[in-house]
């Protein structure tokens, strides 16, 4: 069983799937205490709740035997073509990763369903209290590496990572032990915030992706002239990694960007009104910053340019 869902997995377009028992994450508390305890979360007050959930999946959904963690490659193969204009993440130059992926997490289970006979579970990407990095780690994915992100040795960290809690025992996977960073620091490095403050650890109050995205009201003075022209998000630590360089296009229809949103020019960006953002980004993951995010972002940018 273990072995069909794995091959349904990748027929359905995922990277990879692996498996892992349901139970507590011991080893991860004390960690999590750290960061949320040094406010390395900044605004991002939902961290703090549902602690004991973020570590027990049991408590998450009750009953739970596994977790099934995936991958979901989103790299493009598409650049923004004017090398002046403001720089999106690359996550979000198509449709929505919540809505791609949990349509393919819901068709996954009820295959579960079907080869099992009766599954109880419950699937998240992105949207629930639970470890994602950690249990990816625990089914034999990738490790965490130096810029805190999962990366695979054979994909790169260009992906997005999805979970299904179900109650069937399986065959489980290994812990990725081998941390394959070595002695690089090229993230560590490239990062132009120095948000990243030790390997694996990332202070969320100075990275590009919390300051255009999940900061509400304004964006500190001190990061001016270090956004390197980041409107919504931030790949630098990604881009400068050597395991990338493996990374190949994605193939999914739904995270083809629009040619519009690929073509904006610079000055299209700085003059974009609210009915261009809705239609542009309206079933993108760029609507999260909504067009007044937007806005204080380009400001930004422009402010620091003016100085």
């Amino acid at each position: 069983m273990t072995q069909q869902i794995y091959l349904k997995a990748l027929e359905l377009g995922f990277l990879a799937c692996g498996f892992s028992k349901a139970k507590l994450l011991e080893n991860e508390k004390e960690g999590l205490i750290a960061y949320l305890q040094n406010g390395f979360h900044g605004q991002m007050k939902y961290m703090e709740n549902h602690f004991d959930k973020r570590l027990d999946p049991q408590l998450l959904k009750p009953g739970s035997k596994t977790v099934i963690s995936l991958l979901y490659n989103y790299f493009p193969i598409q650049k923004q073509s004017d090398p002046e204009a403001p720089i999106i993440s690359k996550y979000a130059y198509g449709k929505d990763y919540h809505v791609v992926i949990k349509d393919k997490l819901s068709l996954l289970l009820k295959y579960i369903g079907t080869i099992s006979g009766e599954v109880n579970g419950r699937f998240f990407v992105d949207s629930a209290p639970i470890l994602e990095r950690a249990w990816a780690q625990k089914s034999g994915l990738g490790w965490i590496g130096k810029n805190g992100l999962i990366v695979n040795k054979e994909f790169g960290s260009f992906f997005f990572i999805a979970e299904i809690l179900i109650d069937l025992e399986l065959d489980y996977n290994s812990d990725f032990a081998q941390n394959y960073c070595g002695k690089c620091s090229r993230c560590i490095d490239a990062c132009p915030t120095e948000a990243i403050v030790a390997p694996g650890i990332v202070d969320a109050r100075k990275c590009i992706s919390y300051l255009t995205i999940e900061l509400k009201g304004e964006i500190p003075s001190e990061f001016k002239n270090k956004m390197q022209n980041r409107v919504f998000g931030c790949d630098i630590c990604q881009d400068v990694c050597p395991f990338n360089k493996k990374s190949r296009p994605n193939s999914e229809p739904g995270f083809l960007p629009s040619p519009e949103m690929m073509n904006l020019t610079r000055d299209e960006w700085f003059n974009i009104n609210e009915a261009d953002f809705l239609y542009l980004f309206g079933n993108s993951a760029f609507k999260r910053t909504g067009y007044t995010g937007l806005k204080r972002n380009l400001g930004f940018i422009k402010s620091a340019e003016a100085e």
